[in-house]
Order: structure tokens, then C-alpha cells, then sequence
């Protein structure tokens, strides 16, 4: 995550410079961080799935995981809403594509 929010921060610190390039700097800012941050969440919910199964697989250890899990999951959905301003599968009403002329 820290690599992510690093490399976000060094491409979009040139175009913040330049005034007619400074709004689309700081979108574009915003969806690299957002993403930088949702697969870090990732990673971590995997390290979390790995550590629970191979370290201590107790019922106690599956309870944490889902929990903690859910939290993830929440989180990586508000994410996605403040990055793009849709619910993720709400998508393609959003996105439409022109027919080529």
C-alpha cells in the first residue's frame, strides 16, 4: 500500500504543477490512492486466510477471519463507490459506449 500511495502520489505531483492539468491530477490522484489501498486489502485478506489456516484453525481463529474479512469487504466497497460514485455492480448502467459513427 505504501508503494502504491508513493508511485500515485510521484505521477501525479508533475501534472499538479501545471495549472490545466491540475484537476484531472488530483482525480486521477484520488482513483490510483483508491486503488493502491483496495489491493493492499486484498493482500492483507489473503496474509489473514493463510495465517488462519496454516498457524492456528480454531473456531475461535474462523470467527476473527470472517469478521475481519467483512470488515475488508465493506471497506473495498465504499472504496469503490467514493472512486468511481456507483455500487460496483451498478456499473454498466454508468458506462455507456457510443456506437462508432
Amino acid at each position: 500500500m505504501v508503494l502504491g500511495g508513493a508511485s500515485a502520489f510521484l505521477f501525479a505531483v508533475p501534472r499538479a504543477l501545471v495549472a490545466a492539468t491540475r484537476k484531472g491530477a488530483y482525480t486521477e490522484l484520488r482513483r490510483n490512492l483508491g486503488r493502491a489501498i483496495l489491493l493492499g486489502l486484498e493482500v492483507l485478506i489473503v496474509a489473514d486466510i493463510i495465517r488462519t489456516i496454516l498457524v492456528d484453525l480454531t473456531t475461535a481463529s474462523v470467527l476473527g477471519l470472517a469478521g475481519i474479512v467483512i470488515i475488508r469487504i465493506l471497506l473495498s466497497f465504499s472504496l469503490e463507490v467514493e472512486m468511481d460514485g456507483v455500487w460496483p455492480w451498478a456499473r454498466w448502467r454508468v458506462r455507456r459506449v457510443d456506437p462508432p459513427a
